[in-house]
């Protein structure tokens, strides 16, 4: 209660200053300092009772203890009265102790003077009235007691505990009850977060469950003892799998047995590899017959390979009862074309046959293989909701390990940081004197923010306490932080920075356009620490990195430099362990498979491009994608308006088990379903909604329902949910 009140007090003081009520805060100011409760605190109202009794002021100890017996004592019921009786006639015995032990007889004898007549009927004064006529009253039978330490600890311990159990006990006006509503709330958010961490984990353990019940064989030995599977080991279980013949690769690198941790066993579900079965050609008449034939085919196969899926995807189907039903017959019908032409109505399909699949853009081929009707959707939109609370186009967008927090950066270098679950909502706005570039979220605790800046400095932000922990200057000569990372432990992140001028060299051989050569450098930093921790080598120069990605373990990282080259790192040994010449420009974005057996990146060439990580430069796949989901992004307008951004934030983003892929677009993003034939992106879903082109994208999978962010220029942040269609 003692809190309570003195918060309360601050309160009305700052309420008071606010209404410019000066009179009325004097009068509170002086009433205060003559507070005789002290706050309702007790220590203070023992503390003034010893220095009262130490004064020798007996008359003010006698109406400092009538005005507590007014105050609260007189509230109590009958049977405390005793108790408050002997508590009084204890604290004149400890007055007239201490005056006796100070040699103080006058006081002693002023005492019995002044009070003999009011004490002398009581019997528990009777025998004290000598007090004065004793030479040595510690000596005395009667009262050696009374001048021990331990009766006076005692008797102050009673008296402080009294007091305290009445304070709680008392009534207390409806303005103070705000702090018990405080420490409840705190209370249930502590039993909230318990509750997440729980279902987190149980979302994980069946999640790994799932994938142990898909392997059905024993690998081999040299196999055994990797987390994620090397290209030849998954041929291997593909052919074994589907009984067709496939061609053998070479074995994977030595390098990455080190690297890769031994805590998981391995997964090939996530795995874009192995190659579907081979499908006969037929004439246009029996195509959808023998397309239906083949997916029945596969389809009687995965259920009888997975029993366990079928039985939980079908409690999922009862869960949702009729609405889901009522989603899944919509979405088989006239629903998918109805929204796939809202989305792209502004797109003319040609129908002019000599027009070739790889010269429509994704769009196109999206709205084209809906009419066809060849693919069933592989995800049922659930919801799409709007944050508008940025004003400015949008820089960076990401969500926390936990799936629970969304970060935003626009560029005019303003933060939100809001939630979305179970209501949108901002928690935090950051605002910054200087330009902001980068964010990244800690990974450990969840709740830190990494924020880098225009001018080489780094903020460790809490999202909880809305306060800055701690702030460090990276490199003067390399102000621009581009990109952040941190790894999965949370003990450490890198941090890339760059030059603030940029050099163009000409390329004389090919006749390309010019290449970024801006110098810049790659550092690690320890996060409890904050002490760097290590300089990465990027040969052949210092380069800017544009772009870091951690693998799920923290061993391994990989880099997309402005120089068009790739870079993967042994985070063990902190050195470069392979780099290959990715792109003709630079590298915009980079990220390992589910399988981490491979790395996708995208860069300024327009191409999107599977690397083999245990073979360096071999690509696994290529294919190119629409100008607008790799900027340079332009935002037009009235009166010859124009805006143009660079890629900043992520332009890809992956599904749970890296079967689809989502990017960005002029009208919102698109998710693509990542295939194994020639052309590696098959776009299947267009969620749409922007205005604006969208510039950064993210994929938040922590829930059973996926989530997909589409930040655009406008300042605009699209959040779809999406439950995936498995029949």
């Amino acid at each position: 209660m003692a809190s309570a009140v003195e918060r309360m007090d601050k309160l009305v003081r700052e309420y008071l200053l606010y209404r410019e009520f000066s009179s009325t805060l004097k009068v509170l100011d002086a009433e205060m300092k003559a507070d005789k409760e002290k706050g309702c605190r007790v220590d203070k109202i023992v503390e003034h009772l010893q220095h009262l009794v130490q004064g020798y002021d007996l008359s003010g100890l006698r109406e400092y203890w009538n005005y507590l017996d007014r105050r609260l004592f007189r509230r109590l019921e009958d049977a405390y009265r005793h108790t408050v009786n002997k508590l009084r006639t204890s604290l004149y015995r400890y007055y007239l102790v201490h005056t006796v032990q100070s040699n103080r007889i006058d006081k002693t004898q002023e005492f019995f003077q002044k009070y003999s007549l009011e004490l002398q009927n009581q019997p528990e004064w009777k025998e004290w009235f000598i007090l004065p006529f004793i030479p040595n009253p510690e000596q005395n039978q009667v009262f050696a007691t009374y001048f021990s330490k331990q009766w006076a600890e005692t008797f102050l311990v009673s008296l402080h505990n009294f007091l305290s159990v009445l304070f709680q006990c008392m009534p207390v006006p409806v303005l103070l009850s705000f702090d018990e509503e405080v420490q409840r709330r705190c209370q249930l958010q502590e039993e909230n977060e318990a509750l997440w961490q729980k279902l987190f984990a149980l979302q994980a353990e069946a999640k790994m469950k799932k994938e142990e019940e898909v392997i059905h064989h024993k690998l081999p030995y040299y196999v055994q003892n990797m987390d994620r599977l090397g290209d030849s080991e998954l041929d291997l279980m593909s052919s074994q799998r589907t009984s067709s013949p496939m061609p053998s690769q070479t074995k994977a690198g030595s390098f990455l047995s080190m690297l890769l941790p031994q805590s998981k066993k391995p997964s090939v579900k996530g795995s874009v590899h192995s190659a579907p079965p081979q499908q006969s050609q037929s004439p246009v008449s029996t195509g959808k017959k023998d397309v239906t034939n083949n997916q029945r085919q596969k389809r009687v196969q995965d259920l009888e390979r997975e029993p366990s899926t079928l039985q939980q995807r079908q409690r999922k189907v009862l869960d949702y009862g009729k609405e889901r039903k009522e989603l899944l017959s919509k979405q088989t019908g006239q629903g998918t074309e109805k929204k796939l032409d809202c989305s792209n109505a502004e797109i003319d399909i040609p129908s002019s046959p000599e027009l070739s699949a790889d010269q429509l853009d994704s769009s196109s081929k999206l709205k084209k293989s809906s009419l066809d009707g060849g693919n069933e959707q592989p995800f049922i939109v659930l919801s799409q909701e709007e944050y508008v609370e940025h004003h400015s186009s949008i820089m960076h967008c990401r969500v926390d390990c936990s799936g629970r927090r969304v970060a935003s950066l626009d560029v005019d270098g303003v933060v939100k940081v809001w939630t979305f679950n179970p209501t949108m909502q901002t928690k935090a706005t950051i605002m910054s004197k200087s330009q902001l570039l980068s964010l990244e979220w800690a990974a450990k605790p969840d709740r830190l923010l990494l924020l880098g800046s225009g001018v080489g400095t780094v903020r460790l932000y809490d999202t909880d306490a809305k306060k800055n922990l701690y702030e460090l200057i990276i490199d003067e000569s390399y102000p621009r932080i581009l990109s952040l990372a941190c790894s999965p432990s949370g003990t450490s992140f890198v941090c890339s920075s760059a030059a603030p001028s940029i050099k163009l060299v000409a390329m004389p051989d090919t006749g390309e356009k010019g290449v970024n050569l801006v110098p810049g450098n790659l550092l690690l930093w320890d996060t409890k620490t904050m002490k760097q921790q290590h300089q990465f080598s990027l040969d052949p120069e210092p380069i800017a990195i544009n772009c870091t990605a951690f693998s799920h373990n923290g061993n391994l990282l990989v880099s997309g430099a402005a120089d068009g080259i790739i870079r993967l790192f042994d985070m063990q040994r902190y050195d470069c362990a392979m780099s290959w010449h990715a792109h003709s420009g630079e590298v915009y974005s980079v990220e390992f498979s589910y399988d981490e057996n491979s790395v996708y990146s995208i860069g300024e060439d327009g191409k999107f491009i599977q690397w083999n990580i245990h073979k360096s430069g071999v690509k696994v796949s290529e294919c190119g994608v629409q100008s607008d989901a790799i900027g340079p992004f332009v935002l037009s307008g009235y009166s010859g308006y124009k805006q143009v951004q660079v890629p900043h934030g992520r332009l890809f983003a992956f599904d749970s088990e890296g079967h689809y892929v989502l990017t960005c677009s002029s009208s919102g993003g698109i998710i693509h379903k990542l295939t194994n034939m020639e052309r590696a992106m098959e776009p299947c879903l267009s969620l749409g909604g922007h205005r604006a082109p969208v510039v950064t994208v993210d994929w938040c999978t922590a829930m059973d329902c996926g989530t997909c962010l589409t930040a655009s220029m406008d300042g605009r942040i699209k959040l779809t949910t999406l439950l995936a269609h498995k029949p």
